[in-house]
């Protein structure tokens, strides 16, 4: 219920539309921590320690879960800049979570309930898919794969739009047809359970038009190209957090 929701902002304005819904807001964080059970924190990286150690009064009084929606900040730091035992829920949803069709990786460390890990997955769920990570790495990885994902595709659609252009297509129907096209393949590889690999097959016709810009590709080595990406991608994330994690 909106009622048993608070959510904070330092332009309270900001937040009008969720108070006209029913939400409690405030740009008072120690007040709303001092209502919760769960405190879904959601700060640039660089701003998570001093929001954190601000709170450290109010987190040590109340005790809630803490979820994290930030790259970079590992589980121990964000215990620690909270003043310390508390439980923690590392988060790495991704931008289509704003239409609910999401992609969420979660780390829970030690000090996490069964109770506090459904109630993680309950929030998390509502705006798409979960996975748990069993080791902290692992959100590294989902930041590689889905974290920034959304990035990825929107660059093959800038591309393909841009290509359409050349081709000779006016703008309008290449961004309308590369993105219905987008759309429908993202849809049948999730609803048919067929491996994108068997599906790519299944168009590509021996001979025939998509061969060609299949090993057009291929030449150009695509695989090695997405795995250097998400490589890069991924030792960002570790970077990160050896840089804003510092004692």
């Amino acid at each position: 219920p909106a009622a048993c929701i608070w959510a904070t902002r330092r332009q309270l304005d900001l937040l009008s539309d969720l108070a006209e819904q029913g939400v409690n807001t405030t740009s008072d964080n120690a007040a709303a921590v001092a209502a919760a059970d769960v405190v879904v924190i959601s700060v640039k990286p660089q701003m998570m320690r001093e929001t954190l150690e601000a709170l450290q009064p109010a987190l040590q009084s109340r005790q809630p879960l803490l979820v994290s929606v930030a790259a970079g900040i590992d589980a121990a730091a964000l215990e620690r800049w909270g003043g310390g035992t508390l439980a923690v829920i590392r988060s790495m949803p991704n931008t289509p979570s704003l239409l609910k069709r999401g992609a969420c990786g979660l780390f829970a460390n030690a000090n996490v309930s069964s109770e506090q890990k459904n109630l993680a997955e309950q929030i998390m769920g509502a705006v798409g898919i979960t996975l748990w990570c069993e080791q902290e790495t692992g959100i590294d990885q989902v930041i590689a794969v889905s974290g920034s994902g959304p990035a990825y595709f929107f660059l093959m659609m800038e591309k393909m739009i841009e290509a359409g252009v050349a081709l000779g297509m006016d703008p309008d129907s290449a961004r309308e047809l590369t993105l219905q096209t987008a759309l429908g393949a993202a849809e049948m590889a999730k609803q048919t359970g067929v491996e994108p690999a068997e599906l790519r097959r299944r168009v590509t016709s021996p001979g025939g038009t998509t061969e060609q810009a299949i090993l057009s590709f291929e030449r150009d080595q695509l695989g090695s190209t997405v795995e250097k990406a998400m490589t890069a991608c991924r030792d960002r994330a570790v970077e990160m957090t050896a840089l804003l994690c510092k004692e």
